[in-house]
């Protein structure tokens, strides 16, 4: 008796929440697009959490916030992701909220942040693009 590979169900799940991985964030992880909006570059980031795409992470994190030790998170498991609010403020600022539920060593946690992100002209000939600065936690003292 010889066998088969199981058959996919069909198109892979973005981790975002929204189509297909292929379709969604995987053009931006791939190099095929840039994300047109905050949102979508939320997403995408999001998304490269739960796939480890560190890289990805690292290019679409402004230069001046970004951590040097961004490692990927091995021990997190990501169970899903909620976008609250999506607000323009101008042209090149805009903020997005959202809610990542995860778990660490099998216990629960709600990350609930509300981020930063620029629109920003890049070298000559390259196009502009999206980029994360910052966040913070709604609800908390910010010192």
């Amino acid at each position: 008796m010889s066998r088969s590979r199981p058959m996919r169900a069909g198109p892979e799940p973005c981790p975002c929440g929204h189509a297909d991985y292929a379709a969604c964030c995987g053009r931006f992880h791939r190099g095929e697009a840039l994300p047109p909006n905050a949102e979508a570059l939320m997403r995408s980031r999001y998304s490269a959490y739960v796939k480890g795409l560190v890289d990805w992470l690292r290019q679409t994190w402004h230069a001046t916030t970004c951590p040097d030790d961004l490692a990927p998170e091995r021990e997190t498991r990501w169970l899903g992701l909620t976008v609250k609010a999506h607000a323009q403020q101008d042209d090149t600022h805009a903020i997005v909220e959202f809610v990542a539920r995860y778990k660490v060593g099998g216990r629960a946690w709600r990350l609930h942040e509300r981020s930063r992100f620029v629109f920003e002209p890049r070298a000559a000939g390259e196009t502009p693009r999206w980029l994360y600065v910052d966040g913070e936690m709604p609800g908390q003292d910010q010192g």
